[in-house]
């Protein structure tokens, strides 16, 4: 089955577990030769369409996050996208569906079955008729409870050699990890206690990947979540998947050449699926996964949301554009995933050397203030430094006073304006099911779990949330209905094309902006975001509008009101402009290939 691979990806394939494995590459590639047997990889064509465009926006949510009595969750969530959003989003990433034991679904026990509190296969792929899906490849670590983690206990293989033995003497202070638990931890097994390696904590146990059964064992998962609907994959924590001890064990270069590997994989057999990187990192050490242009298709912009909230609790926009302007485009294939919150904390280690660390604490306490708590990592001294920001991203800009529980209508603006900025980026937009909704700080769910980020992962009742949207006036109704409205501007404009050039406009630090052009270069896009909560004017000048380009703007956020060059604008306390040039011409271009393609 692999004769209809060129010579030169099947060379690429061997080196790939050359350098993993060794002397086994050989076994290896027989190995690869029946999973794709398995799957029936080149029986059909496959034929490759455009990566993304302007209309992709994902949204992230849990499977539960919606609930209906008599209903499967995965059904009242399909029946809410469905209703609300399409035309809006095409993209659900999904976390993980499957039966866990902690950590709110990323402590797997059986990979290949959805929890049965959240409903069956066939509610997963009904929700997949009207969107894309992305799946959760949680690679890292196993549940405790799961039935490869019990064969190691009996020592039945192959499970006897699925995870990574240590000495609990050894010198493991140069490991860097995202907790402050132990990172050896006994169990008692039939052959007496051995220590196993434990990144996240106890019930997380670590796969051991330098044994290449447990690389085939999550290719095999990989390639049944593609049969069964994904049409994206995030790898989760994989920065952390390959143990040296001695090392810091994260970033390896076996860790790059797996996600090379999977890369390579997907060539083959789906390669319109896209892979998602997951690694809450310093900048650099993130986009090191787009590798060549040969790892990731996507990376987390994991600056962003910090920079972004800094910026707008501030009111100083300098280091949130220093940031921007500093990006490199990303290699041919890949782009970035913006996003500003998600179901886990905002990550700070994202932003050494991007704010003074003073600053930083000024940030913590505010958040502190406004009800969220700040987690700790263990460094290699045995000291604790700040990790993430627990915290709902819609509290996180409400206003610093002695009452919180009031949403103000600058709260609201200062919200919409954090969510819009991303919209305009260089990118795939990933809009947190929590931010659609404006969800505040779950503190009944904190009492419950007693851990920090329940804070934002509240679970609806569908009728209790549709009558919260459904309330004319209310900060869900306010948020949900403008945001929606501005996704949906947003798909309509090629500018906004995730592979469309962005130069990043210095108007000082009031401001905000970029400046898109589309591809074929008919449109053009200047988005400007006042992040301040006072009325700024600006005049439409040589810095904002490109050369030579002075014919008839329009405000697209402003049902497309005339702007004309020289023209002052005045900014409301937290508005954002989208001054468009070329909006007719690119609506005619757009209409005439739908029709071109309902055609064929």
């Amino acid at each position: 089955m692999i004769k209809f691979m060129r010579s030169e990806l099947i060379k690429r394939f061997h080196n790939h577990f050359e350098l993993l494995y060794g002397k086994e590459a050989d076994h290896c590639m027989h190995r690869l030769r029946m999973l794709f047997g398995r799957y029936g990889v080149g029986e059909n064509p496959v034929y490759k369409k455009a990566l993304w465009s302007e209309k992709d926006i994902s949204l992230i949510t849990y499977a539960d996050m919606v609930r209906q009595e008599g209903a499967a969750p995965l059904t009242a969530l399909k029946s809410f996208v469905d209703t609300r959003l399409k035309r809006a989003i095409n993209t659900i990433h999904i976390l993980p569906f499957f039966p866990y034991s902690s950590d709110d679904g990323f402590s797997i026990i059986d990979y290949r079955e959805v929890n049965p509190d959240h409903g069956n296969w066939s509610n997963l792929q009904a929700l997949g008729e009207n969107f894309n899906l992305m799946f959760d490849l949680v690679l890292n670590h196993i549940s405790r409870q799961s039935k490869i983690f019990k064969d190691f206990i009996n020592g039945i293989g192959p499970g006897r050699h699925f995870f990574i033995e240590i000495d609990p003497d050894r010198d493991l202070t140069s490991v860097v990890r995202p907790r402050n638990s132990p990172l050896a931890n006994p169990v008692q097994t039939r052959a007496g206690e051995k220590h196993l390696w434990n990144t996240f904590g106890p019930d997380q146990i670590d796969l051991n990947f330098p044994n290449p059964d447990v690389l085939f064992e999550f290719l095999d998962i990989m390639l049944y979540y593609i049969y069964m609907g994904a049409r994206a994959l995030r790898l989760d924590a994989i920065a952390y998947i390959w143990k040296k001890v001695g090392t810091s064990c994260i970033h390896l270069p076996e860790t790059h050449e797996i996600v090379k590997l999977f890369r390579d994989v997907l060539g083959v057999i789906a390669p319109d699926v896209l892979l998602l990187t997951e690694t809450n990192v310093p900048h650099e050490e993130n986009i090191s996964y787009f590798g060549k242009g040969d790892e990731a298709n996507l990376v987390y912009q994991f600056s962003l949301p910090p920079l972004l909230l800094h910026a707008l609790t501030t009111g100083n926009a300098q280091y949130l554009t220093t940031w921007a302007d500093s990006l490199d485009n990303p290699p041919a294939g890949c782009t970035f995933f913006n996003f500003t919150a998600s179901h886990d904390g905002i990550g700070v280690r994202p932003l050494e050397g991007l704010i003074p660390q003073k600053e930083c604490q000024s940030l913590f306490a505010r958040m502190v203030a406004l009800g969220g708590q700040i987690s700790t990592k263990q460094n290699s001294d045995g000291s604790e430094s700040p990790y993430e920001i627990n915290i709902s991203y819609f509290d996180a800009l409400g206003d610093n006073s002695e009452d919180n529980t009031e949403v103000t209508e600058a709260q609201i603006n200062r919200f919409l304006c954090s969510q819009t900025i991303p919209l305009a980026l260089k990118g795939i937009p990933a809009i947190y099911f929590h931010s659609l909704t404006a969800t505040r700080n779950w503190y009944e769910g904190l009492e419950q779990t007693g851990r920090a980020r329940t804070l934002n992962r509240r679970k609806w009742d569908k009728n209790s949330l549709a009558a919260l949207l459904d309330k004319e006036g209310s900060p869900a109704n306010q948020v949900f209905t403008e945001y929606v409205r501005r996704i949906r501007i947003r798909r309509q404009h090629p500018a906004f094309h995730p592979d469309a050039p962005q130069e990043v406009l210095e108007l000082g630090k009031e401001f905000f902006a970029v400046r898109r052009t589309s591809l074929h270069k008919n449109e053009i896009i200047v988005a400007i975001s006042n992040i301040t909560n006072k009325p700024v004017d600006i005049t439409v000048n040589d810095s904002i509008l490109p050369d030579d380009q002075n014919g008839l703007w329009r405000d697209l956020l402003r049902k497309g009101a005339k702007v004309n060059p020289g023209a002052t604008l005045k900014f409301k306390p937290y508005e954002t402009r989208w001054l468009c040039l070329g909006e007719e011409v690119t609506k005619t271009k757009i209409v005439r290939r739908s029709k071109g393609l309902a055609k064929n």
